[in-house]
């Protein structure tokens, strides 16, 4: 498959919901480097058609120069297209629990019918708000439409759940919704770790290249490594080589990209349009000998000054295979 991703550019009059006016079709050189002119790929006044299996959370993208009205990145509602995201368990506890939700139509009922994408009915992430905690999970749906999946939260303090689905109703597109989630007990955030073009994760290194632009397509490398060699067997991962996830610092705007059609690695890569300049937080999910793992990075696009944090150490913030819960 080639998947690309289309966000919606925004828009001036939605600038002060993010607390800066930023302009958008900016293009950057290589990740979390300034800002540089001329990259050749699609801009907002070229609109690319939004292609099967992007999970922007909003279905078909608009563009500035198409659309009469901006629309907001996923994850940043948690109703929307008269679809509800219910938690049951709002107030999880630090350390191992149970979170139970539901997706719920304008009537108030429980959907229970939905349409699989990549290998799963819904797709459930939860972050902490400092993105220090990423956990992927797969809940299981009940016969009433209730979801159930275990979570290891590590700490007290704010998080974010997404639910990521699209209903089988016809006609309907892909939704992402988000909550907040608070686990009682003391609190003190950590800093965002430094951009930096490598991630470590149970001995195995991941280099990001390529670039993340604001309101354009731009791509993603990331290549996979262990021991200094290349990784050519990655396994198949909810029917991909890869999964990536990028989160918005600050109000945790969601963006989920599938990967673009390739071999087994040791690259994946991965057409992406960031929604305004900032600083992003990636995560990405791959499968060797049978464990799925994350490797983690900060991206900034746009000009956005770099995160003020060292560089997280081996298996830091980089998410091992015991973040992802399956149920």
């Amino acid at each position: 498959m080639n998947t690309g991703v289309k966000i919606t550019a925004f828009a001036a009059a939605l600038a002060a919901t993010f607390g800066t006016a930023y302009g958008v079709g900016q293009g950057i050189g290589p990740v979390g480097e300034p800002a540089k002119a001329g990259h050749g790929e699609h801009t907002a006044a070229q609109p690319e058609k939004e292609k099967e299996g992007a999970h922007t959370g909003h279905g078909e993208g608009a563009t500035e120069g198409n659309a009469p009205a901006a629309e907001l990145p996923g994850g940043l509602q948690v109703s929307e297209g008269g679809y509800t995201l219910a938690m049951e368990t709002p107030v999880p506890a630090a350390g191992k629990s149970l979170l139970k939700f539901s997706i719920k139509d304008a009537s108030g009922r429980k959907v229970r019918a939905f349409t699989t994408e990549h290998g799963k009915e819904l797709h459930f992430i939860v972050a902490s708000r400092d993105l220090g905690t990423f956990r992927h999970l797969h809940p299981v749906k009940g016969a009433d439409g209730t979801w159930t999946t275990p979570v290891d939260l590590p700490a007290a303090g704010g998080y974010k759940a997404f639910a990521d689905f699209k209903p089988a109703a016809p006609g309907a597109k892909g939704i992402t919704l988000g909550v907040d989630l608070s686990v009682p007990g003391a609190y003190t955030p950590k800093p965002l770790p430094a951009v930096a073009p490598t991630s470590t994760v149970d001995g195995y290194q991941v280099r990001l290249g390529g670039t993340l632009n604001p309101g354009r397509a731009g791509e993603l490398r990331l290549t996979v490594t262990k021991g200094g060699k290349p990784v050519t067997d990655l396994e198949p991962y909810l029917g991909a080589y890869g999964h990536l996830v990028a989160l918005r610092d600050g109000d945790l705007a969601y963006l989920h990209v599938h990967p673009n059609e390739g071999g087994p690695g040791p690259d994946v890569s991965f057409t992406a349009t960031a929604p305004s300049p900032g600083t992003y937080r990636l995560f990405l999910d791959f499968q060797h000998e049978g464990t799925v793992r994350t490797a983690a990075f900060t991206v900034t696009t746009g000009g956005a000054a770099p995160a003020k944090a060292s560089v997280p150490a081996a298996g830091e913030a980089t998410h091992g295979a015991g973040d992802h819960v399956h149920g």
